[in-house]
């Protein structure tokens, strides 16, 4: 039936058009709809298990705050659903008495469901200072949806936070404490080692961070809070990702040290050796210097420095270190000793051949003597009055005690000239004349060929071109 005019008010004043019967079931339809969606929302955030936690918990902070904000309109929600359900319970019974609905029914039924006729407690969600609100059916049901988002929002991002951080925590205070056990058994405690204070941070930080993660979930999310999309946003991990990279700064350190712990001895091992080679170097190297000074007239042979006494005291500390798995100390002290032992090898290696370089020079000497020697010996010209001189000047230089170097390698040189120049062939005579220095090639007794350097034996003439 279609509507005659607007229904009139409690006051005689028209308010809304008058419904008909049409308008009056669809609009029916729409409000039971609601209110079983209203009904079963706030069936599942009363059973929620957030706010059951929240409702369990001792809050504080910026949830302890908003959780009281939260809890006081779950409450008027209900109390919105009874008033919602009363109104729309009237006009149920109202439109079921009649198939076709009368004018005067029309219009009560359009004041029920679209009329100010629902009447509720004022200020809990709206803010207002008035004691009662009036409200429509569909105005009502908005401020419903409102303060359910809110409180929902509250109980979602409460839930999200406790159900990621603290099981992240619990995971990370066990990883925290295998940490702390392998530490201990290496010698990395607190008071003695940067890694062990540092342990002792992560633990009082994790221990703090989760207590008040449990106490005061919202200070720990990022995002936007009272939103209509409730529980929008992330758990705010930086505390939790700061102290979990801490840990495993902490964790490396400490498998360096279980390395240095499983491989001390070879290391040990090898700068014993080393340190002894440096040792045995030096020693041969001193006993060179007193060769040196003994056989060789120098007065700028360099002085040999004694064994690295610092060096040894430092390796039996090391070796201390590992008799009493302090092996936190004993990295560091390997590693510096690594270097400073393989130095000290080059520098013992250094002066030994600085100090016998004298006497590598005389053997040097000595041997090229010999060489030209027996380059002379194959000419055969060995019994040359002028090589047999130098020669004998030479060796007596170098086989004498102390070696005039300076003095010998002269020696050596003029030795070695005047071979060169014995070795050396003459120059040719021009072709005009007779040969000067040297026979011409040919078979000895041959017309105009022989050996002119040979001697003239008894009994034999040597004309040119005659016979014997």
């Amino acid at each position: 039936m279609a509507a005659s005019g607007p229904a009139p008010s409690s006051s005689g004043m028209p308010q809304v058009p008058v419904m008909d019967r049409e308008e009056v079931d669809r609009a029916l339809a729409k409000l039971n709809a609601e209110h079983e969606a209203i009904e079963t929302s706030l069936l599942a955030l009363q059973d929620h298990a957030g706010r059951r936690l929240l409702e369990g918990a001792e809050l504080t902070g910026t949830t302890k705050v908003r959780w009281a904000t939260a809890e006081q309109t779950i409450s008027m929600l209900w109390t919105y659903y009874d008033a919602y359900t009363v109104a729309l319970g009237k006009a149920r019974e109202l439109r079921a008495r009649r198939r076709w609905p009368g004018q005067s029914e029309l219009v009560e039924l359009t004041e029920i469901l679209r009329g100010e006729r629902v009447t509720v407690p004022g200020g809990a969600l709206s803010g207002s200072t008035r004691l009662s609100e009036r409200f429509t059916l569909d105005a009502l049901v908005e401020r419903m949806n409102s303060g359910y988002a809110q409180a929902l929002d509250v109980v979602v991002t409460s839930d999200a936070i406790w159900s990621a951080l603290p099981a992240r925590i619990d995971m990370l205070a066990a990883e925290l404490q295998r940490t702390r056990s392998l530490a201990h058994s290496v010698g990395v405690r607190p008071g003695e080692h940067p890694s062990g204070d540092d342990l002792e941070q992560i633990t009082t930080e994790l221990h703090a961070l989760r207590a008040e993660v449990i106490c005061d979930p919202l200070a720990f999310w990022s995002g936007a809070s009272l939103s209509s999309a409730p529980g929008g946003g992330r758990p705010n991990t930086e505390r939790y990702d700061r102290a979990a990279r801490a840990l495993e700064e902490v964790r490396r350190e400490i498998e360096a040290v279980l390395a240095v712990r499983q491989d001390a001895e070879r290391r040990l091992m090898l700068l014993r050796d080393v340190l002894s080679r440096a040792d045995r170097t030096l020693t041969e190297a001193r006993q060179a210097r007193g060769e040196v000074l003994a056989k060789i007239a120098a007065s700028d042979v360099p002085a040999v420095s004694g064994p690295p006494t610092a060096l040894h005291e430092q390796l039996a500390l090391a070796a201390d270190y590992r008799r009493h798995s302090q092996w936190h100390r004993l990295s560091p002290l390997l590693e510096s000793l690594e270097q400073r032992v393989e130095d000290e090898l080059l520098r013992a290696r250094e002066s030994l051949t600085s100090v016998t370089a004298p006497l590598a020079i005389r053997a040097e000497l000595r041997g090229r003597l010999d060489a030209y020697k027996a380059k002379v010996a194959r000419h055969g010209m060995a019994e040359d009055p002028l090589l047999m001189e130098r020669y004998d000047a030479a060796r007596r230089l170098l086989w004498s005690a102390p070696c005039d170097l300076r003095a010998a390698e002269q020696c050596v040189l003029r030795y070695q000239q005047a071979t060169a120049e014995t070795l050396v062939p003459r120059q040719p005579a021009p072709l005009d004349g007779p040969p000067l220095d040297r026979a011409p090639q040919g078979r000895p007794g041959e017309s105009g060929h022989g050996d002119w350097d040979a001697p003239t034996r008894p009994g034999h003439s040597q004309a040119p071109g005659g016979h014997g």
